[in-house]
């Protein structure tokens, strides 16, 4: 009987000894092991929303691959206090982190900031779609805050205005941006992109930041070569200087509404819009589109010549004939048009 006793005894405690080792073994691996593999990549980025709460973080980490055993981890977490120190962001994950590591930088805040770009945008609703893809911000959260008549006043802008704050470029932003932030942050980068010596040559060409972008917008849809846009820019600031109507096309289109244009007709410029150059005198109340910087520099840098007119080359290189009178124009703009019609682009 005691023997038996000793062989139950010895038995119970081998269970025991082994069940203490595989739970430390657990323990150290779930603590400190190199235990999150992101699948099949070396470092994975997930986003925590703002708000978010412990366990739906948790759901996070467990979609993402990242966490196998989801109450042994959320039990290390809330001993390290994780779970009543939820930070919001973007932040990066790398393969052969610990379960621990990972909770460190979570709780941390420490975010990785996302490269936020944006380029070919024709308005703010355009915009705001491309941002908010980028950034936590809604898309229509944006448009509300570029709508605000009364926001916008304050910091100098009106509902046309509004755009000119944006200059397509790569910036840094944390993930967990709201639209207001947004916002403010691209006001501060549009001070800092009109710096002395672009505002002195706003200046010296007689026009405002914001005329300048303007101006530029119409560039901008003009022509995609960089090397002709201060040609094209030069025959809008010779026809500005004479009180010519611009004649633009593109902001016939804008005025329309529809971009898939492809050739102005006379009932476009009968459109009775602050953005038809066709009917009203001097620059549209706001862009056409959002220009690069190119164009911006290109108005800014326009070129000196005589050219009051320009109509695009029938070979469609993108690039223009331009001329100083109305009759070479009204050659130019009959080669064009052949070649529309020989093409059978009818609108």
């Amino acid at each position: 009987m005691k023997r038996k006793l000793s062989k139950t005894t010895l038995s119970i405690i081998v269970v025991l000894l082994a069940t203490i080792i595989w739970g430390t073994y657990h323990f150290y691996s779930l603590l400190i092991g190199n235990n999150v593999v992101p699948k099949g990549k070396q470092e994975i980025y997930i986003h925590i929303p703002t708000g978010s709460t412990f366990k739906e973080v948790l759901s996070i980490l467990s979609d993402s691959g990242l966490v196998d055993d989801s109450k042994a981890f959320g039990w290390m977490a809330t001993q390290m206090k994780y779970d009543i120190n939820v930070k919001p962001g973007r932040y990066k994950i790398s393969s052969g982190m610990s379960s621990r590591q990972m909770v460190m930088v979570l709780r941390s805040g420490k975010q990785s900031p996302v490269k936020l770009k944006f380029h070919n945008v024709r308005n703010a609703r355009q915009l705001a779609g491309v941002i908010s893809k980028q950034i936590e911000a809604d898309s229509i959260e944006i448009v509300s805050v570029l709508e605000d008549e009364a926001y916008l006043s304050n910091i100098g802008l009106n509902k046309h205005t509004a755009a000119t704050i944006f200059i397509p470029n790569t910036y840094e932003f944390y993930w967990n941006t709201n639209a207001t932030q947004f916002v403010e942050k691209m006001l501060k980068e549009h001070n800092k992109f009109w710096n002395d010596k672009r505002m002195a040559k706003a200046k010296s060409i007689g026009l405002t930041p914001a005329q300048v972008s303007t101006l530029a917008s119409i560039v901008e849809k003009e022509t995609a070569r960089n090397d002709e846009k201060p040609t094209v820019a030069g025959v809008y600031m010779n026809r500005l200087k004479e009180n010519w109507k611009l004649e633009a096309d593109p902001t016939l289109i804008f005025a329309a509404n529809d971009f898939t244009i492809r050739r102005v007709l006379n009932k476009h410029k009968e459109i009775d819009s602050p953005y038809n150059t066709y009917m009203y005198t001097g620059l549209p109340p706001g862009p056409i589109c959002i220009p690069s910087i190119s164009s911006i520099d290109a108005v800014l840098s326009y070129s000196i010549h005589n050219y009051m007119f320009f109509c695009a080359k029938e070979d469609f290189s993108g690039y223009h004939n331009f001329a100083a009178t109305y009759q070479e124009h009204l050659e130019n703009a009959r080669r064009f048009q052949n070649e529309l019609d020989r093409r059978k682009i009818t609108s």
